[in-house]
Formats: C-alpha cells, sequence, structure tokens
C-alpha cells in the first residue's frame, strides 16, 4: 500500500484552482446508513466527494447527519445539481449550495428525460455559460459527444463529465472511441461520469486516456460498498498506470515470448 500510495501522489490533476492527487470521485447517496457512506468514501481513497443538493436535507445539523458529517471531514465537497430539469433550476440550486459553504466548484446536471436520465444538452450549455459568468467552477454531466464537449471545453468549464452509460445503468463504457475523440478534442480532463458498474469499467475508462472517474451506485449498490470502493480504489490506480506505461499494440498473429536467436 504505501507503494501505491507513492504512485499515487507523483501523479496529481488538477481542477479549477484544485490539485488533488486521488483521480476517484464518489458519490454519497444510496447508501444504507451514514456510517457504511463514511467507510465506504474511506476505503475509496477519495479526496472529493459529491452531493445532490436537493436530495440531503440541509436542515438537519444535527451531528450523525450527511451533511454535517461531509462539511466536517477533510474532502472537497462538488455539490451536484441532480434532480434539475432546466438551467434556471441548476442555476438556483448552484447557488443555494455556494451559501450554505459548500464552495463555487459544481457538477452541472441537467436532465431532459426521466427515464433514461440523459442530460439536456441545450439547457446544459445555457446554465454552464450563466454559472462561469458568476464565478462558479463548472464540471458539466453530458452525453459523450465530442461536439458538445468542445463547446463546454471552450466556454470555460474546468473538465467535462461523459457518460459512459445511464445514469446507475452499471453497463459500463458503452462508446470508446466517442471517448477516445473526446480526449483528442478537448485541453480540459475528461471525467467518466455515470454508467460504471466494477472495478473493471473504471480501469478501462482509465486506459483509454481519461482523468478521473466518478461514481456512485457502482459502489452505494454493491452487496459489500465497503469492499467495491477499495476494488474501485484499485482500479483507477492500475488503469491510469497501464495508460501511462504504454500497452503493447495488438496483433493477429502470435509473436513469441522468447527470442528465437541462438536456440540450440
Amino acid at each position: 500500500m504505501n507503494q501505491l500510495h507513492s504512485l499515487v501522489q507523483n501523479d496529481p490533476f488538477r481542477l479549477g484552482d484544485k490539485i488533488f492527487n486521488s483521480r476517484l470521485i464518489v458519490g454519497t447517496g444510496k447508501y444504507r446508513s451514514v456510517a457504511e457512506m463514511n467507510a465506504a468514501i474511506a476505503a475509496s481513497g477519495a479526496e472529493m466527494v459529491t452531493v445532490a443538493v436537493r436530495r440531503v436535507d440541509l436542515k438537519d445539523s444535527s451531528p450523525n447527519s450527511t451533511l454535517s458529517t461531509l462539511l466536517n471531514a477533510n474532502y472537497t465537497l462538488l455539490p451536484n445539481t441532480a434532480g434539475c430539469y432546466s438551467a434556471d433550476d441548476a442555476v438556483r440550486t448552484c447557488r443555494l449550495s455556494r451559501e450554505i459553504g459548500m464552495g463555487s466548484l459544481v457538477k452541472l446536471e441537467v436532465i431532459g428525460d426521466p427515464k433514461t436520465l440523459f442530460p439536456d444538452v441545450a439547457e446544459t450549455l445555457v446554465a454552464a455559460q450563466q454559472l462561469l459568468d458568476e464565478g462558479f467552477t463548472v464540471l458539466p454531466y453530458c452525453t459523450d459527444d465530442p461536439v458538445v464537449c468542445r463547446k463546454l471545453s471552450q466556454m470555460g468549464c474546468a473538465a467535462v463529465m461523459p457518460l459512459a452509460a445511464p445514469i446507475g445503468s452499471g453497463l459500463g463504457i458503452r462508446n470508446p472511441y466517442n471517448l477516445k475523440i473526446i480526449l483528442e478534442t478537448v485541453d480540459v480532463p475528461v471525467i467518466v461520469d455515470a454508467g460504471v458498474g466494477t472495478a473493471s469499467d473504471a480501469a478501462i475508462a482509465m486506459e483509454l486516456g481519461c482523468d478521473a472517474v466518478l461514481m456512485n451506485t457502482g459502489i452505494a449498490g454493491a452487496e459489500n460498498p465497503i469492499q467495491m470502493a477499495h476494488a474501485m480504489r484499485l482500479a483507477v490506480v492500475a488503469g491510469r498506470l497501464a495508460a501511462r506505461s504504454g500497452r503493447i499494440p495488438r496483433k493477429l498473429y502470435a509473436t513469441a515470448s522468447s527470442p528465437l536467436d541462438g536456440l540450440i
């Protein structure tokens, strides 16, 4: 674990004015208890935790409440606008999160369809511009569309967060080719968001060259969330190291592992 810690510490990445060593971002919903949530976050090694502002009780200031626990912990909170279906709702939610002390770093999420939970691209673009104008650091959840990601990047968003698959589906990365195009198209971090179901999904996202992975259901919905959180932590590091190491090219035919010269 000490060697793993060293590898992570030597590979930080930046979001806005913040620098992170962990490339795994986790959510706080769907856990059976606050204690389970705390243990899973700790096992994940995440430094940034996302909170659905509209789905937590902002009036509950008791020591064991979700919000109090997170505000008192040593995490960077990433308030998100889950449950918003218009730019206006999303912007108001971000303003509220800043007013209660969560800061200006926000995950923008404007849903366009209640069944698929796919983002509304047009409303997302409108909300992103307004939030940027108001001084927020914006991380937008979006489709895996290179054109949309380019527009969000050029607009000034600190990262783009294309989905791997529908939220909570656990289907893994459905279109790795689009993600590769996005990585070539934008000059900001690319964070895979939504659809990660197991550790191999996270590793593949990182092997493709993505900068980080955000997940909630893949951990919280597992039979053993704490163990899965640790698995995701290792997968993100393994995928990142593999991407940096340079895999061998794929070949149709076999190549001998040992040199053929000098055979007896």
